[in-house]
């Protein structure tokens, strides 16, 4: 680092000291409060970005001490002011904004942000930093190509995790440049944003061809189609729910790891792969039928009430997770057009039920063990953790009830060589779910029982005794 204590250094906000964009930060955040802020938003576009931001910070609620900042930056800064240097954020950014986390973080001079009226960005903000400290009077601490006006007036160029087309100009533009590179580019993180773990309840659409043993070329590959759709879609559905709990997810001891919390992927690209993920989904599900198509945009507008309203009323939360669950098997009979019984319904509607439950109530003694009483952006409270172990363990049974009437029942003589041995499924069902609530009880259970289960010894060879007593049900 070379440091001339005798200019100011000025640094950037977003992408630079923060690993983040805060115009989309604060849509997120005015969004998922209210999502009618969508309408006053472009209402306020025609005035100008800067009005827009000033619009949006107004509306947001953002907490500057869980923002995800750039280290390097900060021990920069710091390394800075220790030799006598003065540092001034200066942003595109809302002056509102700037200010909160400028005092957050203590060690800015001064801030200087858009006011509503002037955008402080590319020439703009480049002909404020000459008039304000003179010609070639600061360096300038920036991270893309709309700060290369800034820095051909700047004594010195300082970029941040600037892509290399950038840089190069940078080096072509000025005398004095200096290129920081805190991460290597990586689609590690793209590719978590999209949950692959989670497409397992996918899996749920083979449900209808496996319970009817239609079990034939056409089946299988309109079932792996609709499975595609559907994992295509709730990716979609999982970027923007990250987008919606981004100040929630920050401040989880392991949500805050997530690629837009943690600011590893741009919410600006998370915006733009929600949307296509969804369109590629849609346009898919069309190939396979109207009817599909239907279904997949009833999922999509059910997710998206969940999340921005739903997730945060008490009971009917889980019965809307329950729902989503039951939905694609429901998607898979329509896929296949393969009719679902009654007794398929009724098992999955308090199965999931169950499961939602225990995802619950792992959400609360989480929350317990860490001193948050009353999770955010949840109805629940932790004293309310008795109430929803017992949805979870009465839910939970009434499905296996449910399995045993099956089994007793005509239909299933149709189906099954030896139906007796499906009463081996129902007691392994039992102990499982037994287990599960015990297993978040203790607080062993990471948010998702379907996940934790995908990774559990135990529930992997339940799995496997299952599919043996079934397959011996159906041959013997």
């Amino acid at each position: 680092m070379n440091f001339d204590t005798r200019k100011m250094l000025v640094v950037d906000l977003d992408g630079t000291l923060l690993r983040t964009d805060m115009l989309y930060e604060n849509f997120w955040s005015a969004f998922s409060s209210n999502w009618r802020c969508i309408f006053s938003a472009i209402s306020a576009l025609p005035h100008g970005r800067a009005h827009l931001k000033h619009h949006l910070a107004c509306a947001a609620t953002v907490d500057a001490s869980v923002l995800p900042y750039n280290d390097m930056v900060l021990a920069y800064i710091e390394e800075w002011r220790k030799a006598g240097g003065r540092a001034v954020l200066v942003t595109a950014t809302d002056q509102q904004v700037a200010q909160a986390i400028a005092d957050h973080l203590g060690i800015f001079d001064e801030v200087h942000g858009s006011d509503g009226t002037r955008n402080l960005k590319g020439a703009t903000k480049a002909a404020f930093l000459e008039e304000r400290f003179g010609e070639s009077g600061f360096f300038y601490m920036g991270d893309t190509a709309a700060d290369l006006p800034v820095w051909e007036r700047a004594e010195k160029a300082i970029t941040v995790d600037a892509p290399r087309k950038v840089r190069a100009k940078v080096d072509v533009l000025c005398d004095i440049a200096e290129h920081l590179q805190s991460e290597k580019d990586s689609i590690k993180p793209y590719i978590k944003a999209l949950r692959p773990h989670q497409w397992l309840k996918n899996l749920l659409v083979f449900v209808p061809m496996l319970a009817a043993h239609q079990i034939d070329g056409r089946t299988i590959l309109s079932s792996i189609a609709a499975f595609v759709c559907f994992s295509l879609i709730a990716s979609g559905v999982y970027i923007l729910n990250d987008l919606l709990d981004l100040s929630a997810d920050r401040a989880h001891p392991r949500k805050r790891e997530r690629p837009f919390a943690a600011g590893t992927v741009p919410i600006a690209h998370g915006t733009l792969m929600a949307g296509t993920l969804v369109g590629l989904g849609s346009f898919f599900a069309l190939f396979i039928s109207w009817k599909f198509l239907v279904v997949m945009i009833g999922y999509y507008l059910l997710t998206t009430a969940y999340s921005l309203y739903l997730k945060r009323l008490i009971i009917i939360d889980i019965c809307m997770l329950a729902a989503l669950y039951t939905i694609r098997i429901f998607a898979g009979s329509v896929a296949t057009s393969i009719d679902i019984s009654i007794w398929l319904l009724a098992f999955s509607v308090f199965f999931f039920l169950s499961l939602a439950a225990i995802k619950r109530q792992a959400e609360l003694i989480d929350s317990a063990e860490r001193g948050d009483l009353k999770p955010s952006g949840r109805g629940y409270h932790v004293d309310d953790l008795p109430i929803i172990s017992m949805i979870a363990i009465a839910a939970g049974y009434v499905s296996v009830l449910v399995m045993t009437l099956y089994v007793n029942s005509p239909a299933v003589m149709e189906l099954y060589a030896c139906p007796e041995a499906l009463w081996g499924v129902c007691a392994i069902l039992l102990y499982w779910i037994t287990r599960a609530v015990m297993i978040a009880h203790r607080g062993l259970m990471h948010d998702d029982p379907v996940v934790y289960a995908a990774k559990d010894g135990t529930s992997q060879i339940c799995a496997l005794i299952i599919l043996a007593f079934t397959l011996g049900s159906a041959l013997l």
